[in-house]
């Protein structure tokens, strides 16, 4: 009887993969690499990669390392858990919300036309 990876986990595992696929997607995206080119980077087919991104524990551990790879040569999994790679600290400044704050009425007068 042939049983799926995603019945056989528990769902802290699943979430687990999920995460790791996530890590791998955010890392990408900050590095600016589309996810068909990492794919071919990696020899991977571009479903292959969606897979991997989505969290598909069906997934094998050494595609998730030619991926990772492919995205960052040399960057170990344990490092891209512990995200301190600076693309990632670029991108999460970017997606950081700034609060809206009232103008000064300095400000105010040099727009007011």
């Amino acid at each position: 009887m042939k049983i799926t990876q995603s019945a056989a986990l528990t769902p802290s595992l699943a979430s687990d993969a999920k995460e790791l696929g996530a890590a791998l997607a955010r890392l990408r995206i900050a590095r600016g690499m589309k996810q068909d080119h990492a794919a071919l980077r990696a020899g991977l087919s571009r479903n292959t990669a969606y897979r991997l991104e989505k969290g598909d524990p069906g997934i094998a551990i050494g595609q998730v390392l030619r991926y990772l790879d492919a995205i960052v040569p040399g960057k170990t999994l344990l490092e891209l858990l512990s995200e301190t790679d600076p693309a990632l600290a670029a991108l999460s400044a970017q997606e950081r919300r700034r609060r809206a704050r009232d103008l000064s009425k300095r400000e105010l007068d040099e727009i007011d036309f």
